[in-house]
Formats: structure tokens, sequence, C-alpha cells
């Protein structure tokens, strides 16, 4: 058997100097100097793909801010449970966020932390005996507090609100969503999914108020939506399928009843991997009709808490971060 081989002596070459370089000094990442400040440690990072992505998210986030423009974060359980409330919170109070809007398990996890100072159990180990989830106080308190908002013609997040803020001790109320979003006066909605969370298998769960305060919270949800036209952000940490199917939903409704907007906002999503859902209705469709989406990978407990102290230190600067 013969082979041919290619004759890499009849190759045409190029100067070095002629071909342009996506990379040169001025991106590279900077060791660190006497600053050892958070500022300096955002301005250290190499000005290249995900950090660059960050520095541009930040500026969005803030910009937003100060344009009073609407910051509508879509939360999943992962986020809650590995601690990063407070954070959220520091953005709540500081008026940065316009709306929360979480699935079922980031309100389990957020109201448990808040009610009795802790969260997240061991599945495996519950579903062997067939435990898991049947914590009785969990389950009586949240569904109580959500058929008395049903019968007050109110959302989940509402009323779950209110049933924390009616307990007589709340070990963990800093680190509450809830609590705090309702202290600020800046809705927070709750999108359930019906036998997916904990409390659907309790006892005293209660179907039709599920579905009447979770359309509730819906139908608010779409209602805050406008307030991304033109500089808002929308930012989904941590929820694979739910809330980015909920969102693009209540985006179509606001664009619906408001001849075409909102566009022209930018989206983001951070999760440990790339799932189809947030990258195609958060990210790219919403924004193909003006805007800027972003998809920021790795692990919440690290990425988010960049991105919060980057918006808190951008905000507290005299003039606007114009990078390195």
């Amino acid at each position: 058997m013969s082979y041919k081989e290619a004759d890499l002596s009849r190759l045409t070459t190029v100067p070095v100097a002629g071909r342009r370089n996506k990379v040169d000094q001025s991106l590279l990442a900077t060791p660190p100097g006497t600053d050892r400040s958070f500022s300096a440690f955002l301005s250290s990072l190499p000005d290249v793909l995900a950090a660059r992505d960050l520095r541009h998210l930040v500026q969005a986030v803030a910009r937003a801010h100060r344009d009073r423009r609407a910051v509508v974060l879509l939360l999943g359980g992962h986020v809650v449970k590995v601690g990063l409330g407070p954070l959220i919170n520091s953005w709540l109070v500081q008026g940065i966020v316009s709306h929360i809007a979480m699935n079922g398990a980031a309100a389990i996890h957020d109201y448990e932390l808040a009610a009795f100072g802790g969260t997240s159990e061991d599945v495996e180990e519950g579903l062997a005996d067939g435990s898991f989830g049947m914590a009785e106080e969990t389950g009586a308190e949240m569904n109580q507090a959500i058929e008395a908002a049903a019968g007050r013609e109110q959302g989940m997040g509402e009323g779950l609100s209110a049933a924390l803020r009616q307990r007589k001790t709340l070990p963990g109320a800093e680190a509450s969503i809830l609590v705090t979003a309702q202290q600020q006066e800046v809705p927070v909605t709750v999108h359930a999914a019906i036998g997916a969370e904990i409390i659907h298998q309790h006892p005293s769960v209660d179907g039709a108020a599920l579905g009447a305060t979770s359309h509730r919270d819906f139908r608010r949800l779409a209602g805050s939506l406008p307030g991304l036209d033109q500089g808002g952000v929308v930012l989904n940490w941590g929820s694979a399928v739910l809330m980015p199917e909920v969102f693009l939903k209540a985006l179509t409704i606001a664009r619906n009843l408001n001849e075409g907007r909102p566009t022209h906002f930018t989206a983001a999503d951070f999760d440990m991997q790339r799932h189809y859902r947030p990258r195609l209705n958060v990210v790219q469709r919403p924004t193909r009709s003006g805007g800027t989406g972003f998809l920021i990978t790795g692990h919440h407990e690290i990425l988010i808490p960049l991105l919060v102290w980057g918006v808190l230190e951008e905000l507290g600067r005299q003039t606007p971060y114009a990078g390195r």
C-alpha cells in the first residue's frame, strides 16, 4: 500500500507582524501588588472571555441601578442552599434588585433557614426509609401560609413572607431573602412545580391554593418585566428548567401587552454547567431583538459573590469603572 503525504515545503506562510492577534499584553492578568483590595483584584483579572464578561455584567447591573431600570433575579434552590442569601440581601438593602422570582425549592430552603436556622437534608439517607422531605413543621407551616395567601388573594411569595414575619422566632432572619424582600418592599414571587417540592408531600397540601398563589405570582412577574426595557438586567442564578420556562412565558405576556417591549436589556445565566433552557430562554432568544446575553459557568458559591461584590464596589465609585 502507498501513502500520500502533504509536501510541507510548498506551504505559504505569513509574517507574524501582519497577523491580527486576539490576545496581547494589555489583556493579560496582573499579579498582586501592594493594593490588595477587591477592586484591585477585579482589575487584575485578564481582560478575556469570562473575566471580560463578568466586568461587562458588573457594569450593566450598576448602570441599570443608576438609571432606575429593573434588575430581576431568577433563583434556583441551590443558590440559597450554598449560602448566598446574605449576599442577595445586600443588593436588596441597596435597592439594586427590583424583583425576586424563586422556584419552589429556593423558597423552601429560604423558609427553613429563616424559621429553623438550617436546611438541606441528606436525600439518599431519607429516601431509603421514606422520610425524605417529610419534615412536619416545614410542610405544615408553608402549606398553611399558602392556603391563607390564597384566601387573601395574595401571591405565594407574599404569603410566605407574611408567615415568616408573624413567627415569634426567626433564627435565620438575616439570611432570608423572603424576609428581606418584604422589609425592603421588593416584590418576591414563588413559582411552584406541583409534585416537585417536598411540601407537596405533606398531608396539609392544598393543590388549589398552590395553583392560585403561584399563578398570581406568574402574573406579577409578567407585570414587573416591562421595567427591563432599555437597560434592565435579568439574572438566572441556578435554575436549569423551571425559571427559564416561567421567564420566557412571562416575557411573552409583557411584550404582548406592551407593543413588543421590553427589549434591549442584559440577560445572564450563572450555573455549574450550560443547560439548554437557560441558554435559549434567558440569554439568547430574549436578546435577539436587542440586548446582550452572557453565560457565566462555574460554581455559584464562587462566581455569584464576585458579581455581587463587583457591583457594590462599582456603585461605591465616584465615576463608572472603565476597566484597565
